[in-house]
């Protein structure tokens, strides 16, 4: 019989921590009639024990703990008691299972989401299934909606960097600069502040850099991606964010650059400006804050995502912006989205999302205009829902900053 290496170190999360997140996966899997499941994505082996590693976990409603099969294990330290099995490919899984006893073969479910079907057909032969059956991402995506205490500790920490780094962007700018040279000083300014520069983000279509800096005329060039914001970007291969436009007076420059310091996310834009700042733009971003707070008042649990984005529709709608908001040439359909390990998490403000807000999601907040011969305007933020509405956790200034 193949032995388990039980001397190597897996959960970094520690017991309580891990169990508390195991035991709302294995609810979500009993209410989707799921008995087993493998985990493969980075982004999900991170949530369930805190590290990254290249292999599988695999979780049983019959277990207590998950199995680990590891590919690669030279990253990983000395620790007594976990079942780890180290595996050179998937089709060793159902060997060891026989070995020790457990049932092989059934429905084993996959994160069909995120893993190429080539990969989850190989993992669903090597179960003894034809073809994959069962999807576990949507219980994942479900479950990493509601953050434990210690995932928001990690968010609150990304928060306040994340703000340290947005006070200092006044700083950065010199005049005459595009905006991609702005976005480098700031990107820069992040990682020295300890930026881990990895954003994360779900879909197979989405893609990401570490933010978006739009001026003038660019912010109204659509993008494939579901963002808020367009943007043409740098070169065709990314067509979002900053196009190397020079940034003028009177022009807002809008920063919506991530704050990833801790595996979890924070999201904050801010308006700049040069010179002074034109009346509209002002009035737009007035009117952002002013959705931002009275969405943070909606944000209880039990609300409707939908009635949020609702409301902020209805107030960009009665100060005659509608025809601006999330949006010009493109509107985006959401005003909202929850954020943690992901960009794009649950739940999702949008006019026909089914999501009913929870404590301790974590969602981001970004009524955002685009108006022509102007730009963008707007600002976001990140907010935990509490039975007190929502609390921020991206706190630098909301008025628009001078730069020069």
């Amino acid at each position: 019989m193949k032995e388990a290496n039980d001397y190597l170190l897996i959960n970094l999360l520690g017991t309580d921590e891990q169990q508390l997140r195991l035991a709302r996966v294995k609810d979500g899997m009993r209410a989707a009639g799921i008995e087993t499941a493998i985990v493969r994505s980075n982004t999900n082996i991170y949530y369930l024990t805190g590290r990254v590693f290249r292999g599988y976990v695999y979780i049983s409603l019959g277990l207590d703990e998950p199995l680990y099969f590891v590919r690669q294990p030279s990253t990983l330290r000395a620790m007594p008691g976990k079942k780890i099995y180290h595996v050179r490919k998937p089709e060793e899984i159902a060997a060891i299972l026989a070995e020790e006893g457990m049932p092989v073969g059934g429905r084993v479910a996959l994160e069909l989401d995120a893993m190429p079907y080539a990969e989850a057909l190989r993992i669903a032969k090597a179960m003894g299934m034809d073809a994959p059956s069962e999807n576990i991402s949507p219980v994942l995506r479900n479950a990493r909606a509601v953050k434990t205490a210690c995932e928001l500790s990690k968010l609150r920490t990304s928060g306040e960097k994340q703000t340290l780094v947005y006070e200092r962007i006044p700083h950065l700018y010199q005049e005459g600069m595009s905006d991609i040279e702005f976005q480098i000083e700031i990107e820069r300014a992040s990682r020295l502040e300890g930026c881990l520069g990895i954003f994360r983000i779900g879909g197979s279509e989405m893609e990401l850099f570490m933010g978006n800096v739009l001026t003038g005329e660019n912010a109204d060039t659509p993008s494939p991606y579901d963002f808020a914001m367009g943007g043409a970007g740098a070169d065709p291969s990314l067509p979002v964010g900053a196009d190397g436009t020079v940034i003028k007076p009177g022009i807002p420059v809008m920063v919506d650059v991530n704050g990833n310091y801790t595996g979890y996310m924070t999201d904050m834009t801010r308006c700049f400006y040069t010179g002074s700042l034109s009346e509209r733009a002002g009035k737009a971003v007035r009117l952002s804050i002013a959705i931002c707070d009275e969405l943070a008042a909606m944000m209880k649990p039990g609300a409707k995502a939908s009635d949020l984005y609702e409301r902020a529709l209805a107030l960009a709608t009665e100060a005659g912006m509608e025809e601006f908001f999330m949006g010009h040439r493109y509107h985006a359909g959401f005003v909202g989205h929850g954020i943690g390990i992901e960009v794009n998490e649950l739940p999702v403000l949008a006019p026909r999302s089914k999501d009913i807000l929870e404590a301790g999601n974590v969602i981001a907040v970004e009524p955002k205009f685009v108006i022509p011969g102007i730009g963008a305007a707007g600002v976001e933020n990140t907010y935990i829902v509490t039975a007190d509405g929502g609390q921020c956790i991206t706190n630098a200034p909301l008025d628009p900053v001078r730069l020069d």
